[in-house]
């Protein structure tokens, strides 16, 4: 690749990766604000917590209707048409009166912020297929999991000199500023010639089409139950550390930045090996690696182990995401460039769906006990191995085997 097409990579993924960075910093920027929430409103913890749970659900269920929607229509214009919905549900929030119309103002800003996510994806399967995909898919893991590294501390900047409001505000110039990047800085990737035709009962047809792809849906299952181990790794973590091993807020934060950085690694890695590997062999390494080290996580629960022993191999099974996610995505995607939108909301639904499962388990025994946190992401890692057993590598060594009768 020549420093033209490099440098044309790099922008395209970095235009791609703020649209990205729009789920995590949409979920994650007021969780610091809560409390002022729960007291603007006179509310309570649960009704806050739903805000929180009507934001997740939107961003899942919305990658549904936008993926779809972006395969018909083409990717600019649904993406432009969200983050206009983006910008009003986003300063409606800092304007609403009750605690009840935050909620629902929530559910439209995470399925307004879905556009990004499903979208992102399917314009870098637009314009790339096989290494080439692999390794923009790599470069934009990197790049993108900069956000739930930074979105939590940017919302406590905010509201460090100004109210709760201040966050929603800022999102809504976030939407105008991806507005403005959508309408002049992004060029459309699927010519009308490609686009799915026909009306949205035809669109929802392409769903029956993914579901019943034995091979699509391993990779996108695998890919949605290890990040729903990473939920769960969100979600217990904050505890396992501070309440368990003793850390401050501080270091805490150091250590979950760390993961972050773990991700990172394991994208590089595979931008590094994609062209010299085949796709398959590095998932297969992603996944042996993600097997061993939540074991590792399990064991040393189990035994009361140490800090470092916890954070090593949870930093390991990082290495691993990052490692697994970039080429899943592309083994799932390579066949489905025509339903690029459509495929990607499922891998992206899977996420966000079977994150919502395990995050609650992690918890189940109280916020002093992190045996359930091993089981939880072990479980994770076993339920993949499982699933690349039953549908993918079966459909692989029958396909073997057929080329080598064609062959003799």
């Amino acid at each position: 690749m020549n420093d033209k097409l490099k440098n044309h990579s790099l922008r395209l993924a970095l235009i791609l990766a703020a649209f990205s960075a729009l789920g995590p910093f949409t979920v994650d920027m007021y969780l610091a604000s809560l409390p002022q929430i729960m007291d603007f409103f006179a509310s309570n913890a649960s009704m806050i917590q739903a805000s929180l749970t009507a934001s997740l659900l939107g961003l899942g269920l919305g990658q549904m209707v936008m993926g779809p929607l972006s395969d018909r229509y083409g990717r600019r214009t649904p993406l432009l048409i969200s983050m206009i919905l983006y910008i009003v549900s986003s300063f409606g929030c800092a304007l609403v009166p009750n605690i009840e119309f935050f909620i629902v103002l929530r559910f439209v800003q995470g399925g307004a912020a879905s556009a990004g996510l499903v979208i992102s994806r399917a314009i870098a399967r637009d314009r790339y297929n096989g290494v080439e995909l692999t390794k923009f898919i790599s470069l934009l893991t990197m790049i993108s999991n900069v956000a739930p590294l930074i979105s939590p501390n940017a919302g406590s900047a905010v509201t460090s000199f100004s109210s709760w409001v201040g966050v929603f505000v800022f999102l809504g110039l976030l939407g105008i500023l991806l507005t403005g990047i959508t309408t002049w800085g992004l060029e459309e990737s699927l010519p009308v010639q490609y686009r799915v035709q026909g009306n949205f009962k035809e669109l929802m047809r392409n769903y029956s089409r993914l579901f019943h792809d034995r091979t699509f849906m391993g990779y996108a299952l695998v890919n949605g139950i290890l990040f729903a181990g990473v939920f769960a790794f969100v979600a217990g973590t904050p505890f396992i550390y501070q309440n368990i091993f003793g850390v401050s807020p501080g270091i805490f934060s150091i250590l979950f930045a760390m993961n972050g950085l773990a991700i990172m690694i394991g994208a590089q890695i595979v931008k590094r090996v994609a062209g010299q590997l085949t796709e398959r062999t590095i998932f297969r390494f992603g996944l042996s690696l993600s097997f061993t080290s939540t074991f590792a996580i399990l064991i040393t629960v189990l035994s009361q182990g140490s800090l470092l022993a916890v954070f090593v191999s949870t930093f390991l099974f990082a290495v691993s995401i990052g490692i697994i996610g970039p080429v899943s995505i592309t083994l799932a995607m390579e066949s489905h460039g025509q339903m690029a939108g459509s495929a990607s909301a499922v891998i992206g639904t899977f996420q966000f769906v079977l994150g919502a499962v395990t995050s609650p388990l992690v918890g189940i025994a109280g916020e002093y006990s992190a045996i359930p946190f091993g089981i939880v992401i072990f479980t994770t890692s076993l339920l993949a191995i499982v699933f690349y057993i039953v549908l993918i590598r079966k459909v692989e060594t029958v396909g073997a085997v057929n080329n080598t009768k064609k062959n003799t």
